[in-house]
């Protein structure tokens, strides 16, 4: 599948002004052309003044369930990939699967202007052949505080990526113990992946909450990645007149 995020090693970079870095990523490969040329680019920065604020919602209908999973170092990122059926998030009526999750360092997003310490994203994926945005990803935000019980399961599978273990099983790993939607203020736009090839036409949802991790396990995080991208958030793209939404069941007209 040609929209899937890039998997290998070096192809491209976080250095700024580099031959490899967010600037140039629409020029390393044809197929690359989005990260360049797309009007509906990600990350973006979700302001007060561009919210359009939705009080009725439903919330996001989420039917996990634990799956065998793999940890993968892919240099860029580290990924959680799992192998069986984890379950799925329904938006816009339609199921979108659980594929993987992998970790930003700062985060990508930002809220009035605001980088967080992490960002984690879900990427999920449907097999409705109807449906024209074929991928759905759920971002979360963190900032140093206490320490994240899921990363904590994953912690020593990820200290021996420091010595160049590639990949691992880590066992049966369920996506509920993310506790996804702590809080019920959330922003939905439609964007990009982040990384090549930058496919357009991404559904976001990213939760308003933002929790907390321990400075040890975003340094781990770091450790881990290759070291073009210990810093691998991807520098804020222009909005283009795109409608932000913003779901808030407790917003009070003026």
């Amino acid at each position: 599948m040609g929209d899937e995020e890039v998997e290998d090693e070096r192809e491209f970079d976080y250095e700024k002004g580099g031959e490899k870095g967010p600037g140039r990523w629409g020029e390393l490969k044809k197929g690359w052309a989005a990260c360049k040329n797309g009007s509906m680019q990600s990350p973006i920065d979700m302001s007060n003044q561009r919210v359009k604020i939705i009080r009725n919602s439903s919330g996001l209908k989420m039917d996990y369930k634990p799956s065998n999973a793999t940890v993968k170092n892919r240099g860029h990122d580290i990924s959680l990939r799992w192998n069986g059926d984890s379950g799925s998030v329904k938006i816009n009526g339609t199921d979108y699967f659980l594929e993987q999750a992998h970790w930003h360092s700062p985060s990508e997003h930002s809220i009035n202007g605001r980088r967080y310490d992490l960002e984690l994203h879900m990427v999920h994926v449907t097999k409705d052949l109807n449906v024209k945005n074929k991928i759905a990803v759920i971002g979360l935000f963190y900032k140093i505080g206490k320490t994240d019980k899921f990363l904590s399961k994953l912690t020593s599978n990820l200290s021996s990526m420091i010595d160049g273990v590639h990949e691992r099983n880590v066992g049966m790993i369920d996506p509920r113990d993310i506790k996804i939607m702590r809080g019920k203020h959330y922003y939905k736009y439609l964007g990009s992946l982040t990384v090549p090839p930058c496919t357009e036409g991404v559904i976001w949802t990213i939760n308003k909450k933002v929790r907390t991790i321990s400075q040890d396990q975003v340094k781990l995080l770091r450790e881990v990645v290759h070291d073009y991208a210990e810093e691998n958030a991807r520098p804020l793209q222009p909005l283009n007149a795109r409608e932000v939404q913003l779901f808030d069941p407790d917003h009070k007209e003026d």
